[in-house]
């Protein structure tokens, strides 16, 4: 299995990809909002945990949950955008075998 930061490296450039094919296709719609990618571990101190933390993911408030907002890293405000990002990521994290989701909310 490969390192987690290079997991965590892959997903980021998944999204990355995702938010510019989305920008290209679509342009960039008004919808106003946030998306993030959630990944859900047996404890927030754990090795696995910890190395998620040192790949970018921060502690979310929900229990045993790390969490990663806008891992595309896009400057836009539009949620589609931010959307894809977070969907592109989670589908790369879910196949190395993480309990990943892409979530987002409207500002």
């Amino acid at each position: 299995m490969s390192e987690v930061s290079d997991i965590v490296a892959e997903a980021v450039n998944a999204a990355k990809v995702a938010e510019a094919t989305y920008l290209a296709k679509y342009g960039e719609p008004m919808y106003c909002g946030f998306a993030w990618v959630e990944i859900y571990v047996s404890r927030t101190n754990s090795p696995e945990a910890k190395a998620l933390l040192a790949a970018g993911f921060k502690k979310d408030y929900k229990p045993k949950c790390l969490s990663m907002w806008n891992p595309g890293g896009s400057h836009t405000q539009s949620m589609d955008v931010k959307e894809a990002g977070a969907e592109a990521a989670a589908k790369v994290l879910s196949a190395y075998g993480y309990r990943a989701y892409a979530c987002s909310r409207a500002d």
